[in-house]
């Protein structure tokens, strides 16, 4: 059970460190989804 603990409280700090870059690839490809659409209008 500790063991578990310990590793999902990696996760979460794992997680809190690259928030940032989940939030930055996200920015990314919605802007070239909406920079294909307005290419094919």
């Amino acid at each position: 059970m500790q063991t578990m603990q310990t590793s999902y409280t990696g996760l979460g700090l794992l997680i809190d460190l690259n928030w940032d870059r989940v939030l930055y690839i996200g920015t990314i490809v919605l802007a070239l989804m909406a920079g294909s659409f307005i290419g094919t209008m």
